[in-house]
Order: structure tokens, then C-alpha cells, then sequence
């Protein structure tokens, strides 16, 4: 969870435009492929209910915050937000963590889903199992819990909560995940590294492009079921629920969040 700089370029429309005369379905299995300098650069799928790719990502005014926009020219173009077949069989309004390939769904009506692409926590913190969204928070004040500031002293300057803002390691909006009525410790979150996007970069939570959270918060209004899964294969779907819960990586939900019903 380290403030890295962010470079931000502009996407390269040109690019774009040729992908997406392909169609949105070629362009949406499409992956990035190793070229020369002198190569176009492949450019992220396109789908009419979000519009194109570099307006999804582009720069805003979040809540009073500057958010820089996302070089997705630079983004695997399967991990950039779109609207696939539903992999999962769940109801809609369900989220599903397929840590296998770090995608993260929301399930929809007509048999579609919202695909996510997320980075995951390191190994050593693992976890599958189910949960439900309980609480929910824009721009969060991130505070290291002691254990965290021991292995890190550096953070000790934050041990009163880092500020809200483009480079907090919670991003610009945090999903708390509970189990029987505790906090497992797990959240869904944004992040300004939108380069770990799909890894394994973080610990006791599922990190997602800021534009992506936003977007996931603005659809997840009461408690929703999240199953996080080692694969959506049938084996997957009845793996052992990990009774761990998480490394904590903030001091607990904050006070002000919103609790859902």
C-alpha cells in the first residue's frame, strides 16, 4: 500500500477508433499483445452502456476531489469494466471474487454481469468464502492499524488517519465486507496504483481502479451477497469457506460509513 506517482497519457484515439470498427465483442475478448515502438496501441473495449473507454476513465471532479484519468491505452483491455454472460449462476444484485483470474462480477438481470478486473491480496492472505456488503464509504479516511505501523514505522505518521483523497490506499470509495455480523477485515476499494490491476499487490482486500469503485458503489445500495471463489468452476462453488479472516489493513470501519440494509 505504497504512495506510488501516478503518469497519466492520453489514450491514443486513433487507436481506438480502429479497435472498436472491430466490434465491441472482438474488442472485449481481445488481450494486449507485445508490438514495436512504431506499432498502434491496443486500445480498451468499448460498450454502449458505459460509453467508450476513455470516457469511463477519464479525469473528474469526485466529491469535491480531482481524480486524474487512467492511461487505459496502458490497461490489459480484459480487465477494463464491461458487460459480459454471466460466468457465475448467481441472482442479480450478487458479487462474485473469481480469484483465479482477479475479475470481480456483479451479477444482472438477462443473464449478464458487470466485470471488474481487480488485484488481490498478496500470499498469506487468502480467503474464500461468502459475505455480505454491510457498510459502505466515499473517500474514507485510511488509518494503519497498530500492528500494520509496526511492521511499517514509516505510516506512524498516519496513525491518526491518512486524509481522503486521489492518493489514499482506499481510494475513492470502500465496500466493508461482513461475516455473521463481524467485520472480516476484507474490502472492496479503489487504489491509484491502477497498474497492480491484476496482481497480487494488497493485503485483506480486493482493489479496483477509482473509476471502477465509483462505478460498483453507485450499484450496490443495500447488503449484497459476495462470494469470493478460487475459480467459477462447480468445484469452485463449494471449496471450503476459509474461516481466516484478514491481515487488517485499516483501523475498522469508520464511524461515519454508511451501514446498508
Amino acid at each position: 500500500m505504497s504512495d506510488i506517482p501516478l503518469f497519466f497519457e492520453r489514450l491514443n484515439r486513433r487507436a481506438f477508433l480502429g479497435a472498436s470498427a472491430l466490434g465491441a465483442a472482438s474488442v472485449a475478448l481481445s488481450s494486449c499483445t507485445t508490438t514495436d515502438v512504431a506499432a498502434p496501441v491496443p486500445a480498451a473495449p468499448s460498450d454502449p452502456a458505459f460509453g467508450d473507454a476513455a470516457s469511463m476513465y477519464g479525469a473528474r471532479i469526485d466529491e469535491g476531489y480531482q481524480l486524474p484519468a487512467i492511461p487505459v491505452a496502458k490497461v490489459d483491455p480484459k480487465f477494463v469494466r464491461q458487460i459480459v454472460a454471466d460466468p457465475t449462476g448467481e441472482k442479480p444484485g450478487t458479487i462474485v471474487v473469481d480469484t483465479s483470474e482477479h475479475f470481480l462480477y456483479l451479477v444482472r438481470d438477462g443473464g449478464k454481469a458487470i466485470r471488474y478486473g481487480v488485484s488481490l491480496g498478496k500470499a498469506g492472505f487468502g480467503w474464500t468464502g461468502s459475505a455480505v456488503v454491510q457498510a459502505r464509504k466515499k473517500w474514507p479516511v485510511w488509518t494503519p492499524p497498530p500492528e500494520m505501523i509496526q511492521r511499517r514505522p514509516e505510516l506512524a505518521k498516519y496513525k491518526d488517519g491518512m486524509p481522503p483523497g486521489p492518493q489514499s490506499p482506499l481510494g475513492a470509495r470502500a465496500l466493508y465486507l461482513f461475516r455473521d455480523g463481524k467485520d472480516t477485515m476484507y474490502r472492496l476499494h479503489g487504489t491509484p496504483e491502477w497498474d497492480s490491476i491484476g496482481k497480487n499487490a494488497s493485503s485483506g482486500c480486493v482493489r479496483f481502479m477509482n473509476q471502477d469503485i465509483i462505478d460498483l458503489y453507485s450499484r450496490v445500495d443495500g447488503v449484497a451477497p459476495v462470494f469470493v471463489r478460487p475459480n467459477l468452476s462447480a468445484a469452485g462453488k463449494i471449496a471450503a469457506v476459509s474461516n481466516r479472516t484478514a491481515e487488517r489493513i485499516d483501523a475498522g470501519v469508520p464511524k461515519d460509513a454508511e451501514m446498508l440494509r
